[in-house]
């Protein structure tokens, strides 16, 4: 065994020292601490460097030795009850920590731009080390106790991010949301841990498998107990990873900032849930119900997922439906048993999404520069369009991780996405037909995204048509600073031909570019003509980019067979080796590249169709199209036009409306809770407190009227008592007369 393996504990702690060192620092040296806090990058990135390549060195140790290393101590020991913590480097984990540290990197080294004038520089930067600590210390963890606080850790660290400008209450609204979300899935994960203790009397993974095998060969436990704790188990993943029906926080954790969301849907958050599948396959497995039921989430999330991205006109919600989307293809792959397909899509979709959404932050900042800080426009892509000839090295970016995405060869996520498909032909036909189609969905919607942002004309025109700054004016940014902008006039108009043009003044950032057309000005008159448009992002923000693209494009080369020297070598299924054969005594890794590619026609020729329909929608080909009388096409075509109109509105409505998942969770679920709390409310005021304030009430007003009796004077009191013994006579003769 290697001797770097007993020092691999230290691999989750390695980020934590910024988080601490940075809240010390604003305790203890506040200003110090503010004006140098660009300097905290640097330190955050390196030490993630170091744990990159400590997980690499790792990786190569377990390829050569198909060896896994578990490490354990005691926490607490009692006669019924012990609890172990320590760390688990295998297959699964080394993956994981690769994964997240490529991808943090990246992003902290993108974040480092983005976020420079933001006044929560520190904050976030604070907040994304403690994200990579607590998703390293989740990959890492011995047991189910383990993983259970790293995985609420994981889900503070999220929601913190989620609503990091927390000012604006549709980021705070949206942080409460992914919170309630993800409480569901969380008590059931718990429930599910407990009820598994239950049973086994254990929490540690490999005790868990073979325990639980045991009881199910002798027939010695209820199964349908097992098959519940599995679910409850299950319901913590479909949270965490956006699964349906828990899916509703996804879109909404957009309204953080952009570089959180690639590490949310790239690498940490959303993976938590397929690893935690991926780390529990052997205990699914022996509950042929359970794996029914998770590739059937499977299939209806990425079918789901694909549906709702086709209307969207948020950017980045866009990109959430297709992570969504892609999370099913993965959860389908695990629950049919194909345990190195979900892992390899893993993989290919975390660089290809993270590629995605840092190229839509570069998008967002370069649109920014122009409109100031507003979300509603900056993110909206009816708004965008013609962006390639400003942005041309974002764009080129975009569109290699958008053909990945795709699945066109030989990009990345095109030898994972297929592997998964023809793997789910042997599983269900019925499923592979809708894996198949989700996938000509997946390439019609991610051209659509592409062609609105890039291709056309810049659908937002600005102009200063005074040619002068007409006047300046002062606004509080979202950084909380007050920064001068000029004015300038903003044209918004989805067509150049659309009449009643509305003017609205805007302000627009100071590192806007112009572009004047001397030709078009008029100097002696005071006019000249300065067009503005969207710049090019920094350096830094491109070269992770620029890297992520290397990584769309070469990282396929891990999961693809070849022969060297006669020798059949697969670097992914030789790290998965000891999982695969956990789960597979006799695996059979060999592919059947005849059949694989047989097949891949397919799916990439549905792909091109999909372009292709995307293509035919959104490019703006006016010079083919502008003579034809398209009104006069649909009243000839009849009723199956005005079908096929109606049957298109209705696709729009569903995607645009969110499939009303939404809406029902409001109106029925939500409503219902309140009145629900509003009766139980009215019954705690009027019932558990009406009794003893009624007695209250009854001691009150009879304390009042005896009060009046207590005037001091004998007579009276002799009469008082008079009266009772009276009553108390009147009573025993009473009583006489109905015995005898």
């Amino acid at each position: 065994m290697d001797y770097t393996y007993p020092y691999s504990w230290i691999i989750p702690l390695i980020p934590l020292p910024i988080p601490m060192l940075i809240g010390v620092g604003l305790i203890v040296f506040p200003m110090a601490t503010k004006n140098l806090r660009r300097m905290w990058s640097f330190p955050s990135i390196f030490l993630l460097n170091v744990v990159m390549l400590l997980s690499v060195y790792l990786s190569i140790q377990q390829i050569n030795q198909n060896s896994l290393y578990q490490y354990v101590w005691s926490w607490t020991i009692t006669n019924d009850f012990s609890l172990d913590f320590g760390y688990l480097i295998d297959s699964l984990a080394s993956i994981m920590v690769i994964l997240i540290s490529t991808v943090g990197i990246l992003v902290l080294f993108y974040s480092d731009n983005y976020m420079y004038h933001d006044q929560g520089y520190l904050r976030f930067f604070s907040y994304l080390s403690f994200f990579t600590t607590s998703m390293l210390g989740l990959v890492t963890s011995v047991n189910l106790i383990q993983i259970y606080i790293f995985w609420e850790l994981v889900g503070m660290c999220s929601y913190l991010l989620i609503g990091f400008w927390f000012t604006r209450p549709i980021a705070s609204n949206a942080c409460q949301k992914a919170f309630v979300t993800n409480r569901i899935g969380d008590f059931g994960l718990l429930l599910g841990i407990l009820g598994l203790y239950a049973i086994t009397g254990s929490f540690e993974f490999r005790d868990l498998f073979e325990i639980l095998n045991k009881l199910v060969y002798n027939n010695e436990v209820n199964f349908l107990f097992l098959t519940l704790c599995a679910l409850f188990l299950f319901t913590g993943a479909v949270a965490k990873s956006s699964q349906f029906p828990l899916h509703v926080w996804l879109p909404d954790a957009m309204e953080g900032p952009t570089p959180i969301s690639a590490l949310i849907h790239a690498a940490t958050m959303v993976a938590a849930g397929i690893f935690l599948v991926a780390r529990l396959l052997p205990l699914f497995i022996i509950i042929p119900h359970i794996m029914n039921f998770i590739s059937l989430i499977g299939i209806v999330t990425l079918l789901f997922g694909a549906t709702l991205s086709l209307a969207q006109k948020d950017i980045k919600r866009s990109l959430a439906y297709s992570t969504m989307s892609q999370l099913g293809y993965m959860m389908l792959a695990l629950g049919m048993g194909s345990y190195r397909a979900a892992l390899f899509h893993l993989i290919t979709h975390a660089y290809s999404k993270a590629l995605l959404f840092l190229g839509s932050g570069s998008i967002i900042h370069s649109m920014e520069a122009i409109v100031g800080y507003s979300p509603e426009k900056s993110q909206n892509m009816v708004l965008m369009g013609g962006l390639k000839k400003h942005v041309p090295i974002t764009k080129t970016s975009f569109l290699i991780g958008t053909l990945s995405l795709c699945g066109i060869p030989p990009l990345a996520c095109f030898w994972s996405k297929d592997e998964i498909l023809n793997d789910s032909w042997l599983y269900s036909p019925v499923f592979a037909i809708l894996a198949y189609f989700t996938a000509g969905l997946t390439a019609f919607y991610m051209f659509r995204i592409y062609l609105l942002t890039f291709e056309g004309h810049l659908n937002v025109h600005f102009k200063n048509y005074s040619g002068q700054n007409s006047g300046s004016c002062y606004s509080i940014s979202p950084w909380g600073k007050e920064i001068q902008k000029n004015k300038v006039s903003l044209l918004l108009s989805t067509n150049s031909n659309e009449k009643g043009i509305l003017f609205t003044t805007y302000p627009v950032f100071d590192n806007r570019k112009k572009m004047i057309r001397p030709f078009l000005s008029i100097p002696f008159l005071g006019i000249q003509n300065t067009f503005f448009y969207p710049p090019e992002s920094d350096s830094t923000m491109l070269f992770s980019m620029s890297i992520l693209v290397l990584f769309t494009c070469l990282v396929g080369i891990i999961g693809i067979p070849y022969n060297q020297s006669g020798i059949e070598f697969d670097l992914l299924s030789n790290l998965l080796k000891p999982s695969i054969n956990l789960l597979h005594p006799n695996p059979t890794n060999s592919i059947d590249w005849y059949e694989f590619f047989i097949n891949s026609i397919f799916s990439v020729s549905l792909a091109f169709f999909g372009i292709f329909i995307a293509f035919f929608l959104y490019k703006p080909i006016y010079s083919s199209f502008k003579n034809l009388n398209l009104q006069n096409s649909f009243v000839k075509g009849g009723n199956n036009i005005a079908l096929l109109e109606k049957i298109i509105n209705l696709i729009y409505d569903w995607s645009y409306n969110r499939g009303y998942i939404d809406f029902l969770y409001q109106k029925y679920l939500t409503a219902g809770l309140r009145r629900f709390a509003q009766l139980t409310h009215f019954f705690d005021r009027r019932g558990i407190d009406g009794i003893p304030n009624t007695l209250g009430l009854i001691s009150f007003f009879g304390g009042e009227v005896i009060k009046y009796l207590g005037a001091g004077r004998i007579s009276s009191y002799l009469l008082v008592y008079l009266g009772f013994v009276l009553v108390f006579i009147f009573l025993l003769f009473y009583l006489f007369l109905l015995v005898f």
